[in-house]
Order: structure tokens, then sequence, then C-alpha cells
């Protein structure tokens, strides 16, 4: 296994292209299969493209202020004393491993933007403190990205009376897709091959070290000849971000009175500004930190867009409904969940959204299962599971956890990519076991 990983690791460090060329690259691929295989014009598919372009502008701007607050609150000098205290709980490689693994993996399951900062803000401290392969660390803290959780979009609309497919599937609840018996088997079976599986990497003769000199950031008041200001006072007091912080808490207090907890992005990104505001000393300390954070977010500014116009490009163009349709006809009713879950995964490399993907495919496959006599809910859970396969070797979602960590996609897609043929086989061979013995 190891000589596997290190041989993998190797080819992608030399061949695979960094996340912004492999996202043309695929642009590239999708605008061709478009006229090859659905005839549509250059014209067409340029048209298509564009038309996908924008359509995760508002997606887009929620990872920017996920990466960005998440990344602050990382800064504050309360959270770098806790982080230190944590990583002080592991003295070798194996102990950071393990840490960071059951930490990530436990927040990814409760929510995947939750998960990405906590999994990378970890890693980071980590490698920081402990003499580990950076990379290697950095991948085991996004390969629980792949579990599904109670965030889960797909199984949580399938139970919610009204949902778009209702007439067709009826209710499914979540008693039978997420907390059935065989899917927390599942998920609790992938977290010890993801522990198992980074325990026996062994570190390279010579370690990559995190070199990023992030520290909490320093809160001096400018001191000029006649003294401070009126505005360097309040630039530099804790009032402005105590208010601040203080409001978003209070609303976010009220919203769970009133309607219970849940977590969403939006949720997300107003607890890390919350906590970042109120734990910096002063304005001027939350924007330096800021500053730090932006460059983090170049890539997700920069690829979001261009995933969109794939999007666009393969729902316009039909590609999607003909994959599925394809997949279709090669399945039956034992089958079918086991194909379900490849194709999702197969898709999702290009249309790295659940929800956009659910709602082209979804549909197709949904009245497939019902023609076919298949079970719904193991569907449902094998087009989840396949939609979070394939993020393994898709920059488009690790882009938040690698701007924090300061690497590209090509320093830690070696160890994934092997990580992403053991997670698939126990998948597949986990829906081969439900259709064989129910």
């Amino acid at each position: 296994m190891e000589a596997i990983t290190n041989f993998s690791v190797r080819i992608v460090q030399r061949y695979l292209p960094s996340a912004f060329v492999l996202a043309v690259i695929l642009t590239a691929i999708v605008f061709v299969l478009g006229m090859a295989v659905s005839g549509e014009s250059p014209m067409a598919m340029a048209s298509y493209w564009g038309q996908g372009f924008s359509s995760l502008f508002k997606f887009g701007m929620q990872m920017v202020l996920v990466l960005l607050t998440g990344y602050v609150l990382a800064l504050t000098p309360v959270m770098q004393t806790l982080l230190t205290r944590l990583t002080r709980n592991a003295s070798t490689p194996r102990q950071a491993l393990l840490l960071t693994i059951v930490v990530s993996f436990t927040c990814y399951y409760l929510n995947w933007g939750f998960g990405m900062i906590a999994g990378a803000i970890l890693a980071r401290e980590m490698g920081r403190r402990v003499a580990v392969h950076f990379p290697l660390i950095v991948a085991a803290a996004y390969g629980g990205e792949l579990v599904r959780g109670p965030s889960s979009s797909i199984p949580l609309v399938i139970a919610t009376p009204g949902h778009f497919m209702e007439d067709a599937i009826g209710i499914v609840p979540v008693s039978e897709t997420l907390y059935s018996v065989w899917n927390i088997a599942l998920t609790l079976g992938l977290l010890a091959l993801l522990i198992i599986f980074f325990m026996l990497q062994r570190q390279p003769s010579r370690i990559a070290r995190f070199t990023a000199d992030d520290e909490a950031v320093d809160d001096e008041t400018p001191q000029g000849a006649g003294g401070r200001s009126f505005s360097d006072r309040l630039e530099h007091s804790r009032v402005p971000t105590l208010f601040l912080g203080l409001l978003a808490a209070a609303y976010l207090v009220g919203k769970v009175v009133e309607h219970g907890f849940s977590i969403n992005l939006n949720t997300i990104i107003l607890v890390f500004l919350a906590l970042g505001l109120m734990l910096h000393h002063s304005p001027a300390a939350y924007l330096q930190a800021a500053e730090r954070a932006v460059g983090a977010g170049r890539g997700i500014i920069v690829q979001f867009p261009l995933y969109a116009g794939i999007a666009g490009m393969m729902t316009h163009a039909d590609l999607v409904t003909q994959f599925s349709e394809a997949i279709i006809s090669l399945s039956n009713s034992a089958t079918f969940p086991l194909l379900t879950f490849l194709s999702a995964g197969v898709v999702n490399f290009f249309i790295p959204s659940g929800g956009g993907q659910w709602a082209i495919q979804g549909p197709i496959m949904m009245q497939a299962a019902h023609a076919l006599g298949a079970d719904p809910a193991q569907t449902i859970m094998a087009f989840t599971w396949g939609d979070g396969w394939t993020n393994q070797i898709q920059p488009f979602w690790a882009l938040p956890l690698l701007g924090v960590a300061g690497l590209s996609a090509r320093d830690i897609m070696g160890y994934l990519l092997i990580w992403l043929v053991i997670s698939g086989v126990t998948i597949a061979g986990t829906f081969v076991a439900l259709s064989v013995f129910g």
C-alpha cells in the first residue's frame, strides 16, 4: 500500500495541472462533448456556458465568507491558545494524524462547511507544531469530506413534505436513509479505514513542514508625535467589533429560540463572524487578519464561475440526461443503486454541486428506480454517497481547505487518489451487499 501511495503521489505531482488549469481542461472536454454527443453548435455551447457562468455567484460568495471568517477566527489570540493546547495532545506524527482525522471527520459529519475550515485550521496548527509531513496531514484532514451526515441536502429534501418529487416517490424518512443501520455502519467503517490508511503512510525522508508565518495578529496602536487622534482610538478600540459581534450573536440566539438549532452555510458564516469580531481586540486587528485571509480565497473567486459554466453546458446540452439514461439501460433492480452511486460520482466531477446535480439527475434516477423496482432509500443514499465520493479528487471542494493550508491540489491529490479507490470499493461493496442480502 505504501509503495502504491508513493507512486500515486509522484505521478500526481508530476502530471496533475493546477486546479485552475484543470477547470479549463474540463470546460474544453464538456464543450467538445456537447458538440460530439448532443450535436450542439459551438455558438450554442458558448451560450450555455455563459448562461451557467453566473449561477454560482451567491454560493461562491458564501464560500469566500466561510473561508475568510473561519481564517480570521483562527488568528484570534484566544483561538491560537486553544489550538496550541489541543495540539499538545499530539507529540508524534501518528498522534497528530489520528487527532486531525477524528476531529475533521466529526466536523464534516455535522456540516461540510464547518468541517472544511475546522479541519484545515487544525491541520495547519499540527503542521506548525509537530514534525509531520504537511501535505499528508492536510490530505488526512480532507479525506473525511466524503462523509454524508445530517447536513446532507438530498436525504433531507426527500424527507420534507412538499418536495418537488413527492408525487413520484412520496416521503422517504431519514430513518431509512441517513440514519439507517447500514448507513451508520458504513460511516463508521469509512472512519476506521481513513484512520488505518493514513496511519500506514510512512513520512518521506525529507518532510515538507508548514512554512506560513501566520500567528495571532498584532494589535499595536500607532503612536504619533501628538498622541492618538480620535480616529486612531476608534480604530483600535474594542467597542465597534464587540458591538457588531454581540449584534450577530443576539440574532443567532433569537433564531435558535424561535426556530430551533440548525446548521447551514449562512449560520456558519454568522457564527464565525460573531466569534471573530468579539475575540479580536479592535477593528484594526480584525481587518489585519482579514487581509491575510483574502489571498487564501483567490481560488474560489476565480474558479467557481468556471464550474458554473461547465454545469450550464452539461445541463442545457442534455449531457446529464443522456448519461443517466445510458446507466439506466444497463441496470436492473439489484444493480441500480450501485450504478447510481457510480454515475453520481462521474457527473459530480463535472457538476460539483449536490443540489444542482440532484435537480438535474435526481428525477431521472428516481423514476427509473420506481420502474425497475429498486429500493428508493438505497437509491437516494447511493446518489448522495456518489455525489461526495469524487470530491476527493475534485479540486473544486478542496479550494477552501487548500487556501487556509497554503497548498496546491497536486500536493494532496496523490494520497486522495488512493483513498478514492479504497472508499469507492467500500461504498460500492456496501450496495452490492444490500442487493444480495437485502
